[in-house]
């Protein structure tokens, strides 16, 4: 594991109940393509699942969207010249829901950064559960 929760507090600026990730375990570079791999328990104690379809307990699609997005900041405030600034996510294109997330599920959320230029940025996430893919998306931040 490359960063616990505690360290990725140190990171984001998102607390409970709106941090969405629990670890990062890889941060790594391939032919230029930067991906970071990052995961969350989901627990049947989660605060949305009171109030999202309280008798069929199933995962917001926009919060997967959105632990995605805060994966893919994580890789961007690692790096040292950005560290202490604040990434915003801006726009989702392509998204998809193929399978739903339930307590019980761990969530693997592998973001490749396309570009970062000026401080806006691409990228494409996918969230997998048990190696199927849960939703996809190209995602776009702006970091300050």
């Amino acid at each position: 594991m490359l960063y616990n929760y505690e360290q990725i507090k140190e990171l984001l600026p998102h607390r409970y109940p709106f941090l969405l990730i629990d670890k990062v375990i890889e941060i790594k570079e391939i032919d230029g393509i930067k991906t970071i791999i990052a995961q969350k328990c989901v627990s049947g104690n989660e605060p949305f699942f009171e109030g999202h379809f309280p008798n069929y307990a199933v995962m917001p699609g926009v919060l997967v969207l959105e632990a995605m997005a805060q994966a893919g900041a994580c890789y961007v405030l690692s790096q040292d010249e950005y560290k202490g600034k604040l990434v915003l996510f801006t726009g989702a294109d392509k998204v998809k829901w193929r399978y739903q997330v339930v307590p019980g599920d761990v969530i693997t959320f592998e973001v490749s950064l396309d570009n970062i230029r000026h401080n806006i940025g691409t990228g494409h996430g996918k969230a997998l559960v048990d190696g199927k893919v849960a939703c996809e998306a190209n995602i776009s931040f702006i970091i300050k």
